[in-house]
């Protein structure tokens, strides 16, 4: 016969605390009232493991059995010598499948006459086209159009449209949502935006898409409403804490605001990341033709979702990662992913630049303005050229580069006290460029805009000035 094993031959449970939740599961199990609810936090996990008594333990083992991790309580083969739970257990089971992508649907649209839309009714129809069904927002002018619009549309397309308690709700319903793999989106204006960034540097560290239309207001503070590009340095520099980054769009025309909708969109679940389209208070609510697209997307089911059926339940999102090597990794990791968005995604539009002397640097409504005093120049037979970066980040130095052989002037002309001035140059020096072009500048703020005249006025003023 077998020899018999007596309970106290019986191997005690062991706890990883790391593993443990405190759900007190086994301590509702245990016959010899050996296990306690803990009272230290976990400093690997924030929560707060039980605590074990094992003086009276019998080793039934009935504990172990009750844990749901089921790594929490196990038992070890020599004294004291914890086994490895991948190696007693192996991967956790969750009985799914490997998921699968369901891919996007291409819908054909009918062909249509031009719209005459302001800058975010644009951007909302953008939206709709690319497949966004949820919406999450609070007011703020100049942005509410935008909203509004997506309150009457969103409903009758099976979509939801949820006006937020605030703006820190609205970036936690679209983290939320963008961890489902839907399309997502919110308006908002300049102080709204700003109570936005931990929320973004969450997703950002999750990997989760979204897309954010900043129509920029003046500022500090509550500023005023009208038009300012000041949010450049959030968007670009301090999108929320941490090594975190997003492309951003800058429109210049209700059709951009459109096209640049619907491309945020693909570049947003491409790189598994927040997008962000800085518009202005003027192109917010000014109209123009805008022509819709020949298709439209039926969105799918990204692999990675946390969709909630069979399929997806082995997924996980989470941006916490309290292990210093772990974390270290998770941002190389990001690095990566920003330098094939820095290497793929850079955009401009240039104009008369293949012989320029003096380069015009502007975006948003401003570049509109600039691109008339370019015109007005050329006339009189002046190298100038316009510069209008489309990406604000990555700052799209690549097209750039070719033209400064020679280029003798910059003029950066924005609606903010330098930010804009500040991208190119630091993208100047990320190149390598030495010997800097003199760069000077047109400037306003408060809702102050550089006009055309001004900005001739300036350009020749300059071209009389010593280098």
């Amino acid at each position: 016969m077998e020899p018999t094993t007596t309970a106290a031959e019986k191997p005690k449970p062991f706890l990883l605390p790391q593993y443990c939740k405190g759900c007190g599961r086994c301590i509702e199990t245990c016959p010899k009232h050996c296990i306690t609810h803990g009272t230290e936090i976990d400093p690997l996990t924030g929560l707060i493991p039980i605590l074990l008594d094992l003086d009276a333990c019998n080793g039934c083992g009935l504990c172990i059995t009750a844990c749901p991790e089921p790594y929490g309580l196990q038992v070890s083969v020599d004294e004291g010598d914890l086994i490895d739970p991948r190696e007693l257990f192996g991967d956790r089971e969750h009985g799914a499948p490997i998921p699968v992508a369901i891919p996007d649907a291409i819908v054909p649209l009918p062909d249509m006459e031009p719209l005459i839309l302001k800058g975010t009714y644009a951007s909302t129809i953008g939206a709709i086209l690319a497949g966004c069904r949820h919406f999450f927002g609070y007011p703020i002018t100049p942005s509410t159009e935008g909203a509004e619009l997506m309150a009457k549309l969103l409903p009758k397309l099976d979509g939801v449209f949820l006006q937020a308690v605030s703006e820190v709700a609205t970036v936690n319903h679209m983290y939320g949502t963008g961890g489902a793999g839907l399309r997502c989106m919110t308006f908002t204006s300049s102080p709204g935006f700003s109570l936005m960034l931990e929320g973004i540097s969450y997703m950002i560290g999750a990997e989760l898409p979204g897309v954010f239309v900043n129509v920029m207001r003046g500022g500090p503070g509550l500023g005023n409403i009208a038009p300012e590009q000041s949010d450049i340095k959030l968007a670009c520099r301090g999108l929320g804490h941490g090594n975190t980054h997003g492309i951003v769009l800058v429109p210049s025309t209700p059709q951009e605001m459109l096209d640049l909708t619907i491309l945020a969109f693909d570049l947003s679940f491409k790189y598994r990341n927040p997008v962000v389209i800085l518009s202005d208070g003027y192109l917010g609510q000014m109209t123009g033709k805008v022509k819709l697209p020949a298709n439209m997307i039926e969105p799918g089911i990204p692999a990675w979702a946390v969709w909630g059926d069979h399929m997806h339940r082995g997924n996980l999102i989470c941006s916490i990662y309290l292990s210093e090597s772990e974390l270290e990794a998770h941002n190389d990791h990001l690095e990566e992913k920003y330098d094939r968005m820095i290497a793929a995604e850079q955009r401009a539009d240039l104009f008369h630049m293949d012989d320029a002397e003096t380069v015009v640097v502007a975006c948003n409504t401003p570049a509109r303005m600039a691109k008339g005093a370019v015109e007005a120049l050329r006339r009189e037979g002046g190298k100038v050229g316009l510069f209008r970066p489309i990406t604000l980040w990555p700052f799209p130095i690549d097209l750039l580069k070719p033209y400064l052989g020679h280029i003798d002037r910059f003029v950066v002309v924005e609606a903010s006290q330098g930010q804009l001035e500040d991208e190119l140059r630091l993208a100047l020096s990320h190149t390598g460029v030495v010997h800097l072009a003199k760069i000077d500048n047109v400037r306003h703020n408060g809702g102050v805009l550089p006009q055309q005249d001004e900005i001739v006025r300036a350009i020749l003023d300059f071209a009389e000035v010593p280098v």
